[in-house]
């Protein structure tokens, strides 16, 4: 099956695979560069984590909006990468919190531009039937991407003697290489010439959102309020007593996981019942969550992780499918734009939550909370299944 994917998939999943290692080299040490040179608190961690992800979201719908009515979705990919290569030297240079949050909002508004139009991409150049596989390769190499920046990010902290800043400069060269690759390598399908262009958000369009699809932006809303940011984990991790040098490893963990299942799980979306993959999904996140609060010590704390990666690869990918699965053709950027921005503000919750939790309760509390928001979810997925896939293989 992937010799039938499409070259445009693997170009666009080697341009995620390069831009994830220069974020995660950087957001692998953000936490504890925020907590021990900056001397942010927890509950500051949390906010800037949900704020940055949150208007990444929100502006997924603008950019998907524009990319249904301009007809392009290449143009808007390379913008938002741009940005985000250009937000990076900013992270070597921050000496407050206030620069970080700037930072983090420089790069997280250039991957809510790109984030919309490149999933509207790969469904476009991806056959019906290959789509699950199509977003499943994607996601694994992206998140090679994201278990190779944190390996990097250790190397180099043990070589420097945990100079945060030189690393943070290093994670600049992927960026920048991604930005190229993705020119490139990466050709968008032709479209009809001449089609007259109707704006996305008009009543008769927003009409033709079906209620598949809102259900499926609900359901992906409720799986982000159980699962807060990863900065998270990273402390939980260093609570337990990891050396600064080596808290990339968590990510590392993490992402190996995710990327060595995402595909797996991808193919299996395009063959069974998707409220049962998400139920699994979700029983997975639980005995994460149930895990790292037991316990900060070492065997807890990663088995937790292990098994966060997996719901991440169970999930992620097959969120992605499913509104592919039940939006239009030409409203796929304001679909996966809404589905984000309903998202982005749940996560924004979720994460200041965590942070306050963490802050007046303690670590184990707020892995209780996302233990019981994720029962929560799975008893309103199991109350109202979610849709089947449209190919069955």
């Amino acid at each position: 099956m992937l010799r039938q994917i499409p070259a445009g998939i693997w170009a666009l999943g080697f341009v995620s695979l390069l831009m994830d290692i220069s974020s995660e080299m950087i957001h692998s040490l953000l936490p504890v560069f925020m907590v021990t040179t900056l001397g942010a608190s927890v509950f500051l961690v949390g906010l800037i984590e949900g704020a940055a992800e949150a208007t990444a979201m929100i502006v997924k719908v603008f950019s998907g909006v524009l990319s249904d009515y301009w007809g392009k979705r290449k143009p808007l990919a390379v913008l938002g990468y741009g940005l985000g290569a250009l937000s990076k030297p900013l992270f070597a240079l921050a000496s407050s919190a206030g620069l970080v949050l700037g930072a983090r909002l420089l790069d997280r508004v250039g991957k809510g531009i790109r984030g919309a139009p490149r999933d509207a991409l790969v469904a476009d150049i991806t056959p019906p039937e290959l789509r699950g596989a199509a977003f499943g390769l994607r996601q694994s190499l992206d998140t090679i991407g994201a278990f190779l920046g944190p390996l990097l990010a250790m190397g180099l902290m043990l070589a420097w003697a945990n100079d945060f800043r030189a690393v943070f400069w290093i994670a600049c060269i992927p960026a920048f290489l991604c930005v190229a690759l993705l020119i490139a390598g990466v050709h968008e399908p032709e479209r009809q010439l001449g089609a007259r262009r109707r704006n996305p958000l008009n009543r008769v369009n927003l009409a033709r959102l079906s209620a598949p699809y809102w259900r499926v932006v609900g359901i992906g809303a409720v799986f982000t309020m159980a699962r807060f940011s990863e900065a998270f984990l990273v402390l939980r991790a260093q609570q337990g007593g990891l050396a600064l040098a080596w808290t990339p490893l968590v990510l590392i963990g993490m992402n190996l996981v995710y990327a060595a299942c995402a595909y797996p799980f991808g193919k299996l979306a395009d063959r069974v019942r998707h409220s049962t993959l998400l139920a699994w999904g979700l029983l997975l996140l639980i005995v994460a969550d149930a895990l790292l609060a037991w316990s900060n010590q070492a065997a807890w704390v990663w088995a937790g992780i292990s098994f966060w990666g997996l719901h991440m690869a169970m999930t992620q990918g097959l969120l992605a499918t499913m509104v592919a699965d039940t939006a239009p053709t030409d409203l796929r950027g304001t679909a996966y734009g809404f589905f984000n921005l309903v998202s982005g503000l749940a996560l924004l919750i979720a994460s200041v939550l965590a942070g306050w939790l963490w802050d007046r309760f303690g670590a184990s509390f707020t892995f209780v909370a996302g233990a019981l928001i994720s029962l929560a979810a799975l008893a309103l997925l199991l109350r109202r299944p979610a849709t089947t896939p449209s190919v069955q293989g």
